[in-house]
């Protein structure tokens, strides 16, 4: 049994508290395989995550998702935001997607990187404004956006696990 393994599932929290240094290339790719090795339909691998460093196009993430939220800064200042993707049309994508970001979250907790789950890019990549963000990065095809997670350095520890709720699981033997 991995214990590490299961301890890390149950302890990761969302972080809303970034610290504004990037994370090293090797973070990333370590983050970006977590993802990468998701199980999708299939093993279909439909969806594309897309890594967004650069400080003018986080900016300018920053600022299309915050036209769908009360948010002014709904990535937390995270230096890396990561964009899940999947082909429009594919009936299983959203599910496919969830995967992808649930495994981007737990990679990040596994090399001590904080993450935030953010939605939105559902709406995002509908808007001229997204479909050019896409051209602009070299991204072609017919893509729909699922949701992306906020990346960084903690600023702060984690937050503390609020009580799971009752009857959360039903076992049925």
């Amino acid at each position: 049994m991995n214990e590490e393994m299961l301890r890390g599932l149950t302890e990761r929290r969302t972080n809303r508290a970034f610290a504004p240094e990037q994370i090293s290339d090797e973070e990333l790719h370590k983050v970006l395989a977590a993802g990468m090795n998701a199980p999708t339909a299939k093993n279909g691998q439909s969806p594309i995550i897309i890594a967004v460093q650069n400080p003018e196009e986080v900016a300018a993430v920053n600022a299309l998702n915050a036209k769908f939220t009360l948010n002014a800064n709904p990535y937390y200042g995270a230096p890396t935001i990561l964009l899940v993707l999947v082909p429009r049309g594919f009936p299983l994508g959203d599910l496919d997607g969830a995967a992808v970001l649930t495994n981007l979250c737990n990679g990040a907790y596994a090399v001590g990187l904080a993450s935030c789950w953010i939605n939105r890019p559902q709406f995002m990549f509908e808007t001229n404004e997204g479909r050019e963000m896409l051209k602009r990065w070299g991204v072609e095809g017919d893509w729909r956006g699922v949701g992306s997670v906020a990346v960084g350095h903690p600023a702060a520890p984690d937050p503390e696990a609020k009580p799971r709720k009752e009857n959360y699981c039903y076992i049925v033997k």
